[in-house]
């Protein structure tokens, strides 16, 4: 059988034959993740598999759970020793445009950095920071998080059902007042590839990786940690450490052998960040939505910025706008 294993430095396939044990099992993601101790998750949406209330030597087959050809979301067990603390990992320090509150708009597009992306030198790091551009999909916060924690920016549908299983198993905390709509209907809405997501997105997922999100807003350079509150980003994308030879001013532009993920007690990192960020800055690598034209995508009216948006969307219950032409 073969099984994919996600965890927050990268992803592997592991071959197991249908004699395999639950040992077995547990010893692979140990090898490929690193984690001594770790949660177990799978299938759509995301559901705990609770590898330790079976016998070791229980070969997997017995379990009663189909894990061939599944793919198995692994994280750091919570309340282990590898807790978000100050020497916990970051991870994306990513750059983003201006926060805005409801209503979730779709993607607005902005000036493409993508063909000269800012690169800042490391000398500390031996290496240069540079900025991975993430698709204007509606998904690039998804695939932001999930190049930096996972390895693979294609993980969408996984991190946008961590979210919807978070949000169901918290009802007390994510109320309709948190998330502006019905927890069930926000549930939906989230899973469906042409919403974006913001801070409540980060907050959870920052919290299911067990690490901190940094977010900075590139209009303003403020910095958003596990960005609680009610904003919701524009587009993001993900800074990267790439290796390089001295002056450390030319990052590969391959991103095979990146890092997106430090130690927040790192300093340097966040300071090389923000320096990032005001080079995108002055690029005007960024929407200003009090200024910009919006459409609502469901009756076709047309809006002054988030505000006017905002109170369309309390008026009518409309939640699908971009910006307009």
């Amino acid at each position: 059988m073969r099984i994919r294993i996600r965890g927050p430095s990268g992803q592997s396939t592991v071959t197991l034959d249908d004699s395999a044990t639950i040992k077995e099992l547990k010893t692979q993601i140990a090898e490929k993740t690193g984690l001594a101790t770790f949660d177990v998750k799978y299938g759509y949406p995301l559901k705990p598999l609770e590898l330790d209330s079976f016998q070791p030597n229980q070969r997997i087959l017995e379990v009663g759970v189909h894990l061939n050809g599944e793919s198995l979301i692994v994280a750091q067990k919570e309340g282990s020793t590898r807790g978000v603390s100050d020497d916990a990992p970051t991870a994306p320090t990513a750059p983003s445009q201006p926060s805005a509150s409801q209503p979730p708009m779709s993607q607005v597009p902005h000036e493409n950095t993508a063909e000269d992306p800012p690169e800042i030198p490391s000398p500390e790091h031996a290496g240069t920071f540079v900025l991975r551009v993430m698709p204007d999909d509606n998904s690039c916060l998804f695939r932001a998080v999930g190049a930096a924690v996972m390895g693979d920016m294609d993980t969408m549908v996984e991190l946008r059902s961590i979210i919807a299983g978070a949000i169901q198993s918290n009802p007390t905390e994510y109320t309709a007042a948190i998330l502006g709509k019905n927890p069930d209907e926000y549930c939906t809405w989230i899973q469906n590839e042409d919403s974006w997501g913001g801070a409540i997105e980060l907050k959870i997922l920052s919290e299911y990786f067990n690490i901190e999100i940094c977010s900075i807003d590139v209009q303003t350079l403020n910095m958003f940690q596990f960005n609680e509150g009610r904003q919701r980003g524009i587009h993001y994308d993900v800074l990267a450490l790439s290796p390089s030879p001295p002056p450390y001013t030319r990052a590969n532009p391959l991103p095979h052998d990146d890092t997106k993920i430090f130690e927040a007690v790192d300093p340097v990192v966040l300071q090389k960040a923000k320096e990032l960020c005001r080079v995108l800055q002055g690029k005007h690598y960024y929407t200003d939505t009090s200024g910009f034209t919006v459409r609502c995508n469901v009756c076709g009216g047309t809006f002054t910025g988030e505000r006017g948006a905002t109170k369309h969307a309390a008026e009518t219950g409309h939640y699908d706008f971009g910006e307009a032409s």
